[in-house]
Order: C-alpha cells, then sequence, then structure tokens
C-alpha cells in the first residue's frame, strides 16, 4: 500500500473532492479515470494533458503501469514518476483503476464492498476515502507522543539585595 504521508493522504483526499463535487468523470478517458483523476492531483496537468500522454503508448492505465520505464522518456512515463515519487506503487495505482485493493476493499462494510463497482464515480470516492482513512491510521500509529507528565516546576528563590 502507498507510503502513510501527508502529501499521499492530502493527493487522496484532494481527489475524492473533486470527483465528490461533479469534476468530469469517465472511465475510459485516460485522463478522467480513477488514475487520471489521481494523477490530475499529483502532477496538475488537465485530463486533456493526461490522455494525450497517455495516447503516445499503447493501453490503458493498467497496460501503461506495465510497460511503464522510468528512462523511456515517454510524457505518460514520467507522469507515472510523478506518482511514484509521492508514495504511490504501481500495484496501488493498478488496483485504483480497477478499485481492488484487498486491504481497502475489507475496511468498507460487507454490503457496500460487495456492491462496487470500478467505473461508478461514488465508488470511486468512497475507495479514495476509505484509502485515505487507512493511511491515516498507519500515519498516525507511527507516532510516538513524548510524556507529558507534569513535575512541579521549582520556585525561583531571589537574594535579598542589601544596599
Amino acid at each position: 500500500m502507498a507510503q502513510p504521508t501527508l502529501p499521499v493522504i492530502q493527493a487522496l483526499r484532494d481527489t475524492a473532492q473533486r470527483l465528490a463535487t461533479q469534476a468530469p468523470y469517465q472511465w475510459g478517458h485516460m485522463g478522467s479515470c480513477n488514475c487520471g483523476h489521481l494523477a490530475q492531483t499529483v502532477t496538475r496537468l488537465t485530463k486533456a494533458e493526461i490522455h494525450a500522454r497517455a495516447m503516445q503508448r499503447y493501453g490503458d492505465w493498467e497496460r501503461q503501469l506495465i510497460d511503464y520505464c522510468p528512462t523511456s522518456g515517454l510524457p505518460i512515463d514520467q507522469t507515472i514518476d510523478e506518482m511514484l515519487a509521492m508514495g504511490f506503487s504501481r500495484s496501488d495505482l493498478t488496483h485504483l483503476e480497477k478499485i481492488s485493493d484487498p486491504t481497502i476493499r475489507a475496511a468498507i462494510g460487507f454490503e457496500r464492498r460487495d456492491a462496487l463497482r470500478h467505473n461508478q464515480r461514488d465508488d470511486v470516492v468512497l475507495y479514495l476515502r476509505t484509502w485515505a482513512d487507512l493511511l491515516e491510521r498507519d500515519l498516525l500509529a507511527d507516532i510516538t507522543l513524548p510524556s507529558f507528565t507534569t513535575e512541579p516546576v521549582p520556585t525561583p528563590v531571589f537574594a535579598e539585595v542589601v544596599g
């Protein structure tokens, strides 16, 4: 699963929010699908720019991730590079396109989980928010706070000035 960092969690939450507020969604469009929306958030590219990059090589996001080569010089590989650099893995992105990560799906209630469809906006929003919640939980679990026990503060003693 993606690295539990603030930038990753924020990217997931921002993507979910944009999708929830009716951003254009089209599962068959490389810039407006599940991965395309996350790529928009991470790279700040438009859906058209992402789609144009992806069309320079054959295949959907899954195929693009299989064929990914960090030294290819292809624009879609540069897009994937940015997503990987943020803390996502190729597996994360493959799962996102089909909303299929077993850990994320297991965190969704049984009835809702079994009805999830990879090409339905509301299901993608739920998946992204659940993923962000899981990563946030992992991030917070790794934080150790110092002990804040209060000990008496010594009262300063002032010397009497003789003069």
